[in-house]
C-alpha cells in the first residue's frame, strides 16, 4: 500500500553532517505520520524521530535531540533527516516508516524501507 524507499546513507567523520531522504509512492502520502529508526549491530530497532501527517509536529529521542532534525515536502512525497554533529555511536542502519497511528514503537508503523547504512568513524 505504500512503498518507501531509503537514500542518503554512507561514511563520514565524527562532527560531520549527513541528510537522509525517504521517497514515498503508493498510497495518499500526507495519510501517514513518518518515523525514523535505526538499528546498530547486536541492538534492537530504535526510534529516532517523529513527525506528523501535517509536519507541524515533531519528537525526538533524547539521544539525537538538538543534532537532528525531521522534515517532510508532501507536495514530492519525500521525507528528510538532516543529522548533524554526528558521533560514531549513531552509527546504524537507518529507516523509515509509515503508519497512520505511528508515534515511537516500531509496532506501531505498518510500513517500511528496506534501509540505509550510516557509519560514523572518529
Amino acid at each position: 500500500q505504500v512503498q518507501l524507499v531509503e537514500s542518503g546513507g554512507g561514511l563520514v567523520q565524527a562532527g560531520g553532517s549527513l541528510r537522509l531522504s525517504c521517497a514515498a509512492s503508493g498510497d495518499t502520502f500526507s495519510n501517514y505520520a513518518v518515523g525514523w529508526f535505526r538499528q546498530a549491530p547486536g541492538k534492537e530497532r530504535a526510534f529516532v524521530a517523529f513527525i506528523n501527517r501535517s509536519g507541524s509536529s515533531t519528537y525526538y529521542a533524547d539521544s539525537v535531540k538538538g543534532r537532528f532534525t525531521i522534515s517532510r515536502d508532501n507536495a514530492k512525497n519525500t521525507i528528510f533527516l538532516q543529522m548533524n554533529s554526528l558521533k560514531p555511536e549513531d552509527t546504524a542502519v537507518y529507516y523509515c516508516a509509515a503508519g497512520k497511528r505511528g508515534r515511537v514503537g516500531v509496532d506501531e508503523y505498518d510500513y517500511w524501507g528496506q534501509g540505509t547504512q550510516v557509519t560514523v568513524s572518529s
